[in-house]
């Protein structure tokens, strides 16, 4: 399974506060006082200076040509994915639209021309402006123009994922001020982060959307303007896109040596098991790898042993998904810290390291893992200055002690830890008779792990014994992905496994994530339901950090408070990517730092391609 990282998502992770290439001038200067710029950043710095020729990790020389095909698992129910309405298809948002600007995945945050080829800040940061490079066109060979975005940012807050209303609240009007540029005014206040998210607009046709109606599920590829188009849909099954070969941005800086494939397919498959055996049967040609147990134990096969199939770890500098056990806070059930933690208690994450994953992996034990910004060691004076106000609100431990979750010695035997869990439930009011574990009224405590895909049982499993040892009636419910994806979306869980992915600037998804206003809100990524003044006062320090020291003081901080709240049941990480793929691919000499760059920078090689077709492996690199 691969995921391209859409500029739509990647923007709305990418908290962060906007200064031009140069920073920004003081809140004093006039309003007019506006540079246009070829880029943004957070805190000041661009790697690339106007008129550079290409991103460094790619080959500008790269030819085109070939198919890359890879999977997922589940299925799709539209080819809209901008809607909170159904499971969108996972490469759509990334192939098919341009967005105004563009990731440098070398660098932690700046973003560069594309379909606006410069940004202009207000001096006193009360508005930004896009003027759009003149050569955009939309895949039907229309221009893009200043309505088609202006038209995009209103459709998408009224009619969109709510995700889109949660980082755009603050933007007061979106105007058309000349044939091509566009204006975000902003209602009053400071607005750091804003600009770099409006940056990350996906451009969308209002000539299109005139004759089709945007916010309803379909099987029917959207018009966009980006590098590929969808050539052939089976409805929840597959979908192949197709280079667009006269695309209008190809000879962009920002896109030479990339999008080299003719054609990117990605299949769906209900069952992993199924999809790995298609891997070598030569059903697709790419995948990674997320389960430890089969990167460690099932790969030794023809394929590989012979060089057809090709296995590699990429690194990523980037902070890890934080992977966790998340609790449904508006259930009663969790809303005491004790219950939560002695959940944390039942999970033995060292057995299942060992006996399940060959010991893969580490423990998770913060929100911001494989950074800078986890609250692993002792808080500094800096980040007790920040939590010295909510002294009493919050645990103790948070201004003495980096949060760690239990551990175990990997035997399996966690005794010791049960009867500690045991005395937490009692101190939370509920009682241990007769092997059940019930409340004031005899009821027996009962909770559901709700999956949508049967691996994971057998991680779940043991933890399911352990907490049926501490009287809890614990539960297993699989359901298809599109009713998974709807109970989620609708907060009607018990226990769901998530990953939160963060960013090297954490920022206003913080809000989503953590924030009491989105609590409740049906699509908001607050799934736990945190409602939390002390959470909310610690995102708004993150969000008013002015620079990258303030960032990560205020990050640490909101960090150790969120952990030793409980919220989670931490799981586990590794700082890489394990992939595999038939070798019929070159790709560059260097990887970007903070992403994979599979479809975007590797290509097709047909001499390479015709030795596996004819069972021969190629030449080593």
């Amino acid at each position: 399974m691969i995921r391209l990282r859409p500029a739509t998502h990647a923007l709305l992770g990418l908290g962060a506060a906007l200064w031009l290439a140069a920073a920004a001038p003081p809140a004093a200067a006039q309003a007019a006082d506006t540079t246009a710029r070829h880029g943004i950043s957070v805190f000041g710095d661009l790697k690339y200076p106007a008129g550079f020729p290409h991103f460094d990790y790619v080959n500008p020389d790269a030819p085109k040509g070939g198919t890359l095909s890879t999977w997922n698992v589940g299925t799709f129910e539209t080819m809209n994915p901008f809607l909170l309405k159904g499971r969108e298809e996972d490469l759509a948002a990334g192939l098919l639209f341009d967005t105004l600007m563009t990731r440098a995945e070398d660098e932690p945050d700046a973003m560069y021309g594309l379909v606006a080829q410069s940004v202009e800040l207000a001096g006193d940061g009360s508005w930004v402006a896009f003027t759009l490079n003149p050569k955009a066109r939309f895949n039907d060979g229309t221009p893009v123009t200043a309505e088609d975005v202006a038209f995009s940012f209103d459709t998408l807050v009224a009619k969109g994922h709510p995700r889109f209303r949660i980082v755009w609240r603050d933007v007061e009007k979106a105007e058309v001020t000349g044939p091509r540029t566009v204006r975000f005014t902003f209602k009053p206040g400071r607005h750091r982060d804003l600009p770099v998210q409006l940056a990350g607009l996906p451009v969308l046709s209002k000539a299109y959307y005139s004759r089709v109606t945007f916010d309803s599920t379909t099987f029917e590829a959207p018009l966009g303007s980006g590098p590929y188009r969808a050539a052939k849909i089976t409805p929840g099954r597959s979908v192949t896109y197709e280079r667009v070969k006269d695309w209008w941005a190809k000879d962009l800086p920002v896109n030479r040596g990339r999008y080299n494939f003719d054609a990117v397919r990605i299949d769906y498959y209900r069952d992993r098991d199924i999809a790995f055996e298609a891997f070598f049967s030569g059903a697709y040609d790419f995948r990674e790898e997320f389960t430890a147990r089969s990167w460690a134990t099932q790969y030794d096969k023809p394929p590989v042993r012979n060089g057809l199939v090709k296995r590699a770890t990429l690194p990523d500098e980037s902070p890890t998904a934080t992977q966790v056990f998340v609790f449904n806070l508006r259930r009663d059930t969790f809303k005491d810290w004790r219950v939560r933690a002695a959940f944390d208690l039942a999970f033995d994450y060292e057995w299942t390291n060992k006996t399940l994953f060959y010991g893969q992996y580490e423990r998770t034990n913060s929100m911001y893992e494989n950074s800078e910004l986890a609250a692993h060691g002792a808080p500094t004076p800096a980040e007790i200055a920040l939590l010295e106000p909510f002294r009493g609100q919050v645990p103790e431990e948070v201004f003495t002690t980096p949060y760690k979750s239990p551990v175990s010695d990997g035997s399996g035997n966690i005794r010791a830890r049960l009867r500690q869990a045991i005395r937490l439930l009692r101190e939370a009011g509920w009682t241990f008779e007769n092997g059940k574990l019930v409340d004031a009224k005899g009821g027996q405590m009962t909770v559901e792990f709700l999956l949508f895909e049967s691996t994971f049982q057998r991680i779940i499993g043991p933890y399911q014994q352990n907490l049926k040892r501490l009287g809890i009636d614990a539960r297993v419910r699989i359901v298809d992905s599109a009713n998974f994806k709807y109970r989620m979306d609708h907060f009607d869980f018990d226990i769901i496994v998530q990953r939160f992915v963060q960013t090297l600037t954490p920022g206003i998804e913080q809000r989503g994530y953590f924030g009491s206003e989105f609590a409740n809100v049906p699509g908001a990524r607050n799934l736990s339901g945190i409602s939390d003044p002390v959470v909310d006062a610690l995102i708004g320090k993150v969000l008013a950090a002015e620079n990258r020291p303030a960032l990560v003081t205020a990050a640490r901080a909101l960090d150790r408070v969120l952990m030793w709240r409980r919220y989670v049941v931490p799981q586990w990480y590794k700082g890489s990517h394990n992939v595999a793929y038939w070798d019929k691919y070159d790709r560059p000499e260097t990887k970007p730092r903070f992403a994979r760059g599979v479809i975007d920078t590797w290509w097709y090689n047909p001499r390479k391609a015709a030795m596996i077709a004819a069972g021969k492996a190629p030449p080593a690199r």
